[in-house]
């Protein structure tokens, strides 16, 4: 059985961010590549939330966070995500090299 998506509100900040940055930086076309391996990424994260590790932050407002890299050739980038037993809530989508308990704790911002 597959879990619900919900995105949460940094989620889809930080996905049009990425998106127009690819549509800029690489074109459409690639930004449409990025697009449906990112879903492709969710669903399979809904069928299987435990694929996903475990991250363990200091900030308690972080506890229970889980983390996937985005399918290649995206996979530098991380889906952060809770699941429960119907939903897959999807967090934030942040670049791994970043500093990302604070990334984390913060608002979204253009990158």
């Amino acid at each position: 059985m597959s879990l619900a998506i919900q995105k949460a509100e940094f989620f889809k900040q930080d996905y049009a961010t990425r998106f127009a940055w690819y549509v800029d930086e690489a074109g459409p076309e690639v930004a449409r590549r990025f697009q449906a391996v990112l879903d492709k990424s969710l669903n399979k994260l809904a069928t299987r939330p435990d694929l996903g590790r475990p991250r363990h932050f200091r900030n308690p407002r972080l506890q229970g966070l889980r983390s996937l890299p985005v399918e290649r050739p995206f996979n530098k980038l991380l889906i952060f995500y809770r699941a429960d037993t119907e939903l897959l809530h999807a967090v934030r989508l942040i670049h791994g090299a970043r500093d990302l308990p604070r990334r984390l704790a913060e608002p979204p911002a253009t990158e």
